[in-house]
């Protein structure tokens, strides 16, 4: 592959990292409500469903979720329910008022899993990740690229997600406006959860038959 097709690679995941979504919503809960180690974990683990499901994309696993309805309907149905759950876990935080209990004592190694757990599942159980990668490498991989190349590429997509969703973390974990924001957290707890109804709501409405 030679750098000028790496970079249009590389630029996209970018873009595609950027875009707004439950990746960003979960990483701004971790990262406010808890702690920057917390939205850290958070991100790495999104990295890596990331980088998951472009290494199945080009072992051509990848497909099934492009010829399969059914497969991308199941797939897209349990990833909408864990956005269900998210949504109670987040509402309930907001309404308890426990938050930052993740910085007191042994509960910090608790949180860390959880932040990677929810990071790793919103990726996971999001089969449109798979598709983004179906329409990408579909331009630059051919039938005789070499396994080197398309590690390369997995390795360039979750490294660019996991690095954007840390630099979110940094953000919204400084001191500048960290204050600000745990100040509102319980309001930002709430828009968070019914932000993660209302995208469940529309993936579930959207696979529907009309």
């Amino acid at each position: 592959m030679t750098f000028a097709a790496w970079l249009s690679v590389a630029t996209i995941c970018i873009l595609g990292a950027m875009t707004p979504g439950p990746s960003l919503a979960v990483v701004l809960r971790y990262s406010v409500g808890q702690s920057r180690q917390a939205g850290f974990a958070c991100a790495v683990a999104h990295g890596l469903g990331v980088g998951f499901y472009a290494v199945i994309t080009m072992t051509g696993l990848g497909i099934l979720f492009q010829t399969v309805p059914a497969f991308r309907n199941i797939v897209s149905v349990l990833g909408a329910l864990y956005l269900i759950y998210l949504a109670i876990r987040a509402w309930r935080a907001a309404g308890s008022g426990a938050r930052f209990e993740s910085e007191q004592g042994g509960q910090v190694a608790e949180t860390m899993t959880q932040a990677a757990r929810d990071g790793f599942m919103i990726a996971f159980l999001n089969p449109k990740i798979a598709l983004f990668f179906l329409a990408l490498f579909s331009q630059f991989v051919s039938p005789e690229f070499e396994w080197g190349g398309k590690f390369l590429l997995a390795f360039t997509a979750a490294g660019i997600d996991a690095a954007w969703y840390c630099l979110v973390a940094v953000g919204l974990s400084h001191g500048a406006v960290l204050p600000w924001l745990r100040a509102h957290s319980m309001w930002i707890e709430r828009i968070i959860a019914i932000l993660f109804v209302v995208i469940a709501m529309r993936v579930i409405i959207g696979i529907l038959p009309v």
